[in-house]
């Protein structure tokens, strides 16, 4: 403990683990925002004792409660409840650090890219870090891609025009003038990234070090397979980086080939006392940090370079390391469970790979787990397959008189959430249906896709193909009916099989958008803001953030597509809500939900509905995109601002997790069989319907290619691990149906009220006074 600040003492006391077997220390805390706290207090402790020290911090949305903590703790230095956190957190100095004389290293930056765009880590950097924290520019090392030199002082758009390096050039020859330049220019590259890396090593190395770790464990852009001698380079990525990056960059086109210039694993840690962290939150990001921290150091592990730096350290939420060896023997300490011993015949079988009826109780009593579960016996198997054919049964429960309240964060996630199980449910006529949908979701269509649909409006507006303007009082009232026919027509042409007729259907949709947002009186003026539009979008730079005007026009898109996916199965336009929660802005950190804007309209929707039941996405910790996190604290505010006025007692939460991060099937209480033909129905609806997810232009790191394929391949893989313990023979052989066509298994979790709250944080308190 010797070598633990005293904030890291704090919160390791708390943490519950006695003593740690990683590779590298850790800290453990509750949350996101929590994160952030610590890491704040962590680098303003290091700042007191360090006041000139070489500071590295990180970009993106991962610091955002580090940002903002700090800057809150600076702002508030003097003031009462900020003295109490410094108290209560044992930062042991009142006066407040001075940060000016702070010398900062850019971690990383793509190349090319303009610095002033607002996607770019220079701007990043210049906004949070030189600005926000009140750093002195001057001591700054920045990458400015303006500012590397080029052959014959060119600039980067002269020598690179379409904003592609081909780094081949490095070893082959120029074959063409154009070439030569780009080959001499990459030469020159390479000399400005050895000076940035020998001006560092010329300060002693970074002092402070604070990063993430990507999906496939990189720190800065250090990719897996990255020398752990590696310097400051120019360098391509690797695809789990490029879809990162996509959100960043305007979708995966721009950022598989965009590269980047970044500091080497050895430039982290070329001052051996350099305080190195790395924070990470959520169980999407646990495989990652066990390997860093768990493994010997190895290239294919980046972090693991940090192993022999005596002040690193990984900051996490519980979600992040619960695959560390120390969390399970901590989750396996304490008060045996039903959910333990699920937990641990589960996992036995999937290390040794073996069936359940296979599983002997030598084998149970040679894991150090299943050796723990009490009243160990050669029944101990059949009882937990019992208990999962129970969760089958209840999955596939037939229900009566339900008021079904589904949400969604983002369009398409309870779709690819449980859309097998939901078309179920709506074979029932007595069960009512509402679908609403948190966010606009305007960041996920690209640019390119939105100018070739308001391209169609034009041609089919040429060819007098969108007839409904011709109604005299379209532009006046008549716009704002039969939005329910633009759906109904374009499923037709779904059905009929003309792809040119859904463009039309689609331009309907558009048109009436059009309208509703700008305010068109006729089609002349229609025309021309269409064209305003074009000319608006092919002037912005890939990722940059729309005015809000066209951000409502994309987000209208995105309602259209959702409308479509619930039409197949007769659900009204009435009865598919677009809430569009305020929070959600487009900026590289949304807001904090707020009651009056953000939970409010949930709470007067459950008025309303007044659901027996509510679906959400269940991401306490922010496994996925940080929208999860937050509509999640609002609606859990919503559910307990009803609770006030109505017994909810009989309401039940239904949670569901989709392509960022799955269940383990012992904490589910619900498994859903999933047929070839909900399968095939999930992958033509969202080829059908997400017109503009169908290219996947900001893909999961974990797979190339569409979402929807992507759920297919989840659901599978739980099928196969709930096979290892049931067989085979009970599906194929089973005297259900329904079990009998099973190729995909959902999992679920279903809650009453209290458990669900005890689950989310509480929404005043996520910032704790922010």
């Amino acid at each position: 403990m010797d070598l633990f600040s005293p904030v890291e003492k704090y919160f390791i006391q708390k943490q519950g683990i006695e003593k740690q077997n990683s590779r590298i220390p850790y800290v453990l805390v509750d949350n996101f925002p929590q994160l952030g706290l610590i890491t704040a207090l962590r680098f303003l402790e290091w700042v007191h004792q360090n006041p000139d020290g070489v500071i590295s911090l990180p970009t993106g949305k991962t610091p955002e409660y580090f940002i903002r903590w700090t800057q809150y703790l600076l702002k508030n230095w003097n003031n009462k409840k900020t003295q109490k956190i410094l108290e209560d957190y044992h930062l042991e100095f009142s006066s407040k650090p001075k940060l000016s004389g702070l010398q900062f290293v850019q971690i990383d930056e793509f190349y090319p890219i303009n610095p002033r765009q607002k996607n770019s880590f220079y701007n990043y950097v210049k906004e949070y870090y030189i600005k926000g924290f009140g750093l002195d520019p001057k001591k700054a090392m920045l990458i400015n891609a303006e500012k590397i030199p080029l052959a014959n002082n060119k600039s980067y758009e002269e020598i690179f025009p379409d904003l592609k390096v081909d780094l081949s050039l490095r070893y082959r020859e120029a074959k063409t003038q154009q070439e030569r330049c780009q080959k001499e220019s990459i030469f020159l590259i390479d000399e400005w990234c050895a000076r940035y890396e020998e001006n560092i090593r010329k300060k002693g190395g970074i002092g402070f070090f604070l990063g993430g770790i990507g999906p496939d464990g990189h720190i800065a852009f250090n990719i897996k397979g990255s020398d752990h001698y590696s310097t400051t380079r120019l360098m391509e990525t690797n695809f789990e980086t490029q879809a990162v990056a996509a959100g960043d960059l305007g979708g995966i086109d721009v950022s598989k080939n965009r590269l980047v210039i970044t500091i080497g694993l050895h430039t982290i840690t070329y001052n051996p006392d350099a305080v190195a962290i790395i924070f990470a939150a959520g169980e999407a990001k646990a495989d990652v940090v066990k390997n860093a921290l768990e493994k010997p150091p190895s290239n294919q592990y980046p972090a693991s370079v940090l192993q022999k730096q005596k002040y690193a350290r990984f900051y996490l939420t519980k979600g992040a390391a619960v695959k560390l060896e120390d969390s399970i023997k901590a989750y396996y300490s304490g008060e045996w469970n039903q959910e333990k011993t699920e937990r641990a015949v589960l996992d036995l079988l999937k290390k040794i790979n073996k069936y359940g009826n296979r599983v002997t109780l030598d084998d149970l009593k040679n894991d150090p787990y299943c050796s723990r579960i009490p009243d160990l016996d050669d029944k101990t198997v059949l009882r937990v397959i019992g208990n999962i054919k129970s969760k089958l049964a209840k999955g596939m429960q037939p229900e009566e008189d339900q008021r079904y309240y589904h949400t969604g964060p983002h369009h398409d996630d309870i779709m690819l959430g449980f859309l097998p199980h939901i078309a179920h449910q709506l074979r029932q006529a007595t069960n009512t249906f509402d679908f609403s949908i948190m966010t606009s979701g305007f960041t996920a269509v690209t640019n390119k896709f939105i100018i070739r649909a308001l391209e169609d409006i034009l041609m089919f507006l040429d060819q007098d193909e969108i007839q409904m303007i011709h109604y005299p009082d379209f532009y006046q009232t008549g716009y704002k009916h039969k939005w329910d026919k633009d759906v109904y027509h374009y499923l037709g042409k779904v059905a009929s099989g003309e792809p040119i007729e859904r463009r039309r259907g689609l331009s309907h949709r558009l048109v009436r958008a059009i309208v509703d947002i700008y305010s068109v009186k006729n089609t002349d003026e229609l025309r021309e803001r269409i064209k305003k539009i074009i000319h608006v979008l092919q002037h912005s730079y890939d990722g940059e953030k729309n005015p809000p005007d066209i951000q409502k026009l994309k987000g209208m898109l995105r309602e259209f597509e959702e409308e479509l996916v619930w039409a197949h199965f007769g659900v009204r336009v009435e009865n598919v809500h677009h809430l569009r929660l305020g929070f959600y802005t487009g900026d590289i950190f949304t807001e904090q939900p707020e009651r009056s804007r953000d939970v409010m309209p949930i709470l007067e929707q459950l008025r309303a509905i007044k659901p027996t039941v509510i679906s959400l996405a269940l991401d306490p910790e922010g496994s996925g995109p940080d929208t999860h996190y937050k509509v999640l604290q609002a609606i859990a505010e919503a559910v307990r601002m009803w609770k006030k006025e109505e017994d909810l007692s009989h309401l039940r939460i239904i949670g569901y997790r989709n392509v960022w991060y799955r269940f383990h099937p012992a904490e589910i209480n619900m498994i859903v069989p999933v047929s070839l033909n909900s399968l095939a129905i999930l992958d033509e609806a969202f080829t059908d319907c997400y017109l503009s997810q169908v290219e996947a232009p900001f893909p999961s790191y974990m797979l190339d290619g569409k979402f929807s394929t992507l759920t297919q391949k989840i659901w599978i893989e739980q099928m196969k691990h709930i096979q290892l313990l049931l067989g085979k023979d009970f599906f194929y052989e089973n005297p259900s149906p329904r079990i009998r066509a099973a190729h995909g298994l959902i999992f679920l979790k279903e809650m009453d009220v209290d458990t669900f709250l005890n689950q989310a944080r509480e929404l005043e308190k996520s910032m704790e006074g922010f």
